[in-house]
């Protein structure tokens, strides 16, 4: 500051309490000067809050009254677990579309009969009951032998030729090319984690079918199927235009023991052999079968409808042609058996998280201290029926995916996981090492300035058997070069359970960790450079 600024300011300082004391004569007390001095009293000068000072300001915004306020609505029955294209989702598209109007965000969706609302189409297919599965001489029957998940590639009567994968884990598959082929692995455990960490695998692989021998003596083909059983008389929602082989997703069959023992060609001696001398994740022996053709049909009954994905867009400043995304999938499972299943972690949590972030930056911009880079708040449907929403949105992007700098994905952020039971505050971050490292620098540095939790990253290591990396919508972007940090609470007890309700919700845990997510955003929409493209780890 010049001289002659100093004294220009001092002298307005002067005018403007002599024009108060005017104004107001009897509210103010007037002291009279020291005698010893004639020195004017200079008024302390307020500096402009620094970049911290502000985002910490905003920040504390996001609130646990405010995310319990919209997650008791978001997860409550009256949405009736909000299931892609079912009336609860759309009640929910109709409310986060309010709350990103009322914010004044943009709806930059343009020829939709409501701005903040992308529309597609989806085929809704249920199973019939005449699937049948012929190895040799044998016939199979549906749901006594086998059950099956996803969109059929069967639905006329198809010879196939089986390539056996061990465990059906990465490892499994080097050296084989199995792109619009149909696989088998085994499966030891029951439980949804087993079942989609190896679907996942093997649609990554380009597998048209995945078939998953219970091989455990001490567990029953019920036990084994009960992940997919509980799907069997709800709908697959998929594409109308969907693969059906190579490049989409795997169909997944669980089979019982003895129809694997056929299908590989072999006997139960054989295989008890065979599992005592491989261990799942590691180095697999020999495989002694020999797998047979067999003759399957698996026919569906299909009815298109339409699904929304909502999005509000906060303009930037100077670089507002550049485009941060923060999302979330705000769809669940429904209603099963009468019960509605609320999914206030999975994924309300993530959802009133966005919302909770647009009103941040929202209220940043009306005081004049709004992001330089434009942000899309964005909220899919069918993450649950396989990512459907944010697949839809990268092929089909509002804004270009060239101009699209990161993915900050928030999908369970409410709960606390056994791992870290007693264990303080904590957040596992996924794929953010995988294609920027700035941003996985960038993220660790916001939470030590500001939120100082726990961040646990054990599900980057590419040999993780969940493959969590592959399993939120986050992953449709990061496979546009787009880079992602997936937000996440692990899994729990409840998780796709009828508890996972709002009265389980830790609130403070879930405030630091939304708290993180918009320091993470705000640093990456006010920097001076883009975060730049300089890895590609699986």
């Amino acid at each position: 500051m010049t001289k002659n600024t100093f004294y220009t300011l001092l002298l307005a300082a002067c005018c403007a309490t002599s024009a108060a004391a005017q104004q107001a004569p009897t509210k103010v007390k007037v002291k009279a000067k020291p005698k010893a001095s004639t020195a004017p009293v200079v008024p302390p000068l307020t500096p402009a809050p620094a970049a911290a000072d502000l985002a910490t300001t905003y920040a504390n915004t996001i609130t646990q009254e405010d995310l319990r306020k919209h997650l008791s609505i978001i997860a409550s029955d009256e949405y009736e677990g909000r299931e892609t294209g079912e009336k609860g989702q759309k009640m929910a598209a109709a409310y986060i579309a309010k709350q990103f109007q009322d914010l004044g965000l943009v709806g930059p969706v343009k020829n939709s009969d409501n701005p903040y609302i992308q529309h597609f189409t989806m085929v809704r297919s249920t199973w019939t009951n005449d699937a049948t599965l012929k190895v040799a001489n044998q016939t199979y029957k549906w749901t006594t032998d086998f059950v099956g998940y996803g969109r059929t590639p069967f639905a006329e009567e198809t010879t196939v030729q089986p390539v056996f994968v061990g465990y059906g884990t990465e490892a499994d598959y080097a050296g084989k090319d199995v792109t619009g082929k149909d696989v088998v692995a085994l499966i030891n455990e029951a439980g949804n984690n087993e079942y989609r960490s190896k679907s996942a695998t093997a649609s990554s692989k380009g597998a048209r079918s995945l078939f998953l021998i219970n091989a455990s003596p001490s567990t029953t083909f019920a036990a084994a199927s009960a992940p997919i059983a509980a799907y069997l008389n709800r709908p697959t929602i998929m594409f109308k235009d969907a693969p059906q082989q190579g490049g989409g997703r795997a169909a997944v069959f669980i089979v019982s023991a003895p129809m694997g023992y056929k299908l590989l060609g072999t006997t139960e001696a054989a295989m008890t052999k065979y599992l005592a001398s491989a261990k799942q994740g590691g180095a697999q022996p020999t495989a002694p079968f020999k797998p047979a053709s067999f003759r399957i049909k698996t026919p569906q009954n299909q009815q298109d409808f339409t699904t929304e994905n909502v999005m509000g867009l906060l303009e930037g400043t100077d670089k507002k042609e550049e485009i941060l995304v923060c999302s979330a999938h705000y769809d669940h499972v429904g209603i099963i058996k009468g019960e509605v299943y609320n999914g206030a972690d999975d994924d309300g949590s993530g959802t009133v998280s966005v919302l909770e972030m647009a009103q941040a930056f929202a209220q940043a911009k009306k005081d004049g201290h709004g992001p330089r880079r434009s942000i899309l708040f964005l909220t899919v449907t069918g993450e649950e029926k396989g990512l459907l929403g944010s697949e839809y949105y990268t092929e089909h992007p509002v804004f270009p995916l060239a101009s699209t700098i990161a993915d900050l994905n928030t999908d369970m952020v409410g709960r606390t996981d056994k791992d870290h039971e007693g264990k303080g505050d904590y957040v596992y971050v996924i794929g953010s090492d995988k294609l920027s490292s700035e941003l996985h620098t960038i993220l660790q540095d916001e939470n030590k300035q500001h939120t100082n939790i726990d961040l646990d990253f054990r599900f980057n290591d590419p040999a993780d058997p969940n493959r969590f990396y592959y399993r939120s919508d986050h992953y449709n972007f990061a496979k546009h070069k787009v880079p992602v940090a997936f937000f996440f609470n692990g899994v729990h007890a409840d998780y796709h359970g009828a508890g996972d309700e709002v009265s389980k919700i830790e609130f403070p845990q879930m405030e630091k960790r939304v708290h993180l997510i918009f320091y993470t955003a705000w640093n990456l929409a006010n920097r001076d450079n883009r975060i730049v493209v300089d890895s590609n780890k699986p």
